[in-house]
C-alpha cells in the first residue's frame, strides 16, 4: 500500500503501510481505541511520547463539530425546519453510531499528522 490516503483509511502503520495500528477490528469494542504500542510489521514506536493521544482530542472534537453541522444542514434541506427536540436526537444518534469510527480516526490523522513518522518504502 504505496498511498498515505489508503495506509490512513486502512488504519495502517505511517513508516511502513503495512502494519495495524489497533490491536483489535473496528466491530470489536474491546479495547476500541488501544493502539499498538510498536508496529506489528515494522516495529517503529507508534507512540512517540508518554501521553501523545491526548492531542487526538481535539481531532475528536472537530469531527465532532462538523457531524453536528452536517447533521444540521441535512435536517434543514430534507425536512425544512424541524423542532428542536428533532436535532438533539438526531445528533445523539449519530454520534453515537459513529462513535468508534471518530474515536479511531482522530488517533490516526493524529498520528501522521504529528507523529513525525515518515513512510520508507525500503521497510
Amino acid at each position: 500500500m504505496k498511498s498515505s490516503g489508503a495506509a490512513m483509511l486502512a488504519a495502517k502503520c505511517p513508516k511502513c503501510h503495512k502494519g495495524n495500528l489497533f490491536p483489535v477490528s473496528l466491530i470489536s469494542f474491546r479495547k476500541l481505541s488501544t493502539v499498538n504500542h510498536n508496529c506489528p510489521h515494522c516495529g517503529v514506536v507508534l507512540e512517540p511520547e508518554p501521553d501523545f493521544y491526548y492531542g487526538a482530542m481535539y481531532v475528536s472534537y472537530a469531527l465532532s463539530v462538523a457531524l453536528v453541522i452536517n447533521v444540521m444542514i441535512i435536517l434543514n434541506y430534507v425536512f425544512g425546519d424541524p423542532d428542536l427536540w428533532v436535532y438533539i436526537v438526531a445528533v445523539g444518534v449519530a454520534n453515537v453510531l459513529l462513535l468508534p469510527i471518530m474515536l479511531r480516526y482522530s488517533k490516526v490523522l493524529y498520528l501522521y499528522a504529528a507523529g513525525k513518522i515518515k513512510y520508507d518504502p525500503k521497510v
